[in-house]
């Protein structure tokens, strides 16, 4: 009688569990957030497409900007940007092959031979080179960053005669792209793409100069507009180039995985 009595309890449950998986609906594709083919980036706290593995970021994610930023930064300073800044060759690019040393001569050569003086400028030279705060940016897909660089510094042009002759402040940005890839093992790290100087943000001021050389100081300055960024590109994206390196293998995983799933961890302001 009790072997009876557990046979119909346990038909009756069967039968229950039976009925519940008659009433599920699988979803179908359509059912889906949206397809493969027209995935869309994620932002924080929005829940995954079924199927798609959820990124685990060791660095709380509201602090992953401000480390990577950080951390970019202390690897351009430990790369010596300051110094590479302070020793470009400015003048021999001003100075045309074969000119003396004790002349500015190049393209300004029409424009120095009316003045004396400028026939005894000896150099031009790169004082109080900063590294400002650095920009951090994700593109409109959250696949990529753009880190812009701005950096500052003076130029003083001096003569045997007068000592300091002009006195000029420079600063420019130079833009790098950041992006993730994955090895065939399945490892994921970040890449350098372009490194360009940002068109438009040079900005060259006087700080002191003698009144009556305002030609002069034009240009010398349209001159140096046409140098510097090329200059400064030069000596910046190599440095740039060896950053990723010097980060925290941690900090470089995770910002290479959402970047791979397109999730935006970078917060404006």
């Amino acid at each position: 009688m009790f072997l009876l009595g557990s046979l119909v309890v346990l038909c009756g449950l069967l039968a229950q569990s039976s009925a519940q998986l008659a009433g599920l609906h699988l979803p179908l594709n359509h059912d889906l957030p949206m397809s493969v083919g027209h995935c869309r980036p994620l932002h924080l706290g929005q829940s995954l497409p079924y199927g798609m593995t959820p990124v685990i970021s060791t660095y709380p994610t509201e602090h992953l900007a401000r480390n990577f930023r950080d951390g970019f930064r202390q690897g351009l300073l430990s790369g010596g940007i300051l110094g590479f800044l302070e020793h470009m060759p400015l003048l021999s690019y001003v100075r045309p092959a074969g000119s003396n040393a004790g002349g500015l001569v190049g393209v300004l050569g029409k424009v120095i031979s009316s003045i004396p003086i400028l026939n005894n400028i000896l150099d031009i030279r790169v004082t109080n080179p900063q590294l400002l705060e650095i920009g951090l940016v994700q593109s409109y897909d959250y696949h990529r960053l753009y880190v812009t660089i701005p950096l500052g510094f003076e130029l003083k042009v001096n003569t045997l005669v007068v000592g300091s002759l002009v006195e000029l402040a420079v600063k420019l940005d130079v833009t790098a792209e950041v992006y993730a890839v994955r090895d065939i093992h399945g490892r994921s790290r970040l890449v350098i793409g372009d490194c360009i100087h940002s068109p438009g943000s040079l900005r060259i001021t006087l700080l002191n100069g003698l009144s009556p050389l305002q030609s002069l100081i034009d240009s010398l300055t349209d001159i140096l507009t046409k140098v510097i960024p090329g200059l400064v590109q030069g000596v910046v994206c190599p440095v740039v180039n060896g950053i990723l390196s010097l980060l925290d293998v941690t900090l470089v995983h995770d910002v290479a995985d959402l970047l791979l799933h397109g999730v935006q961890f970078v917060i404006k302001a």
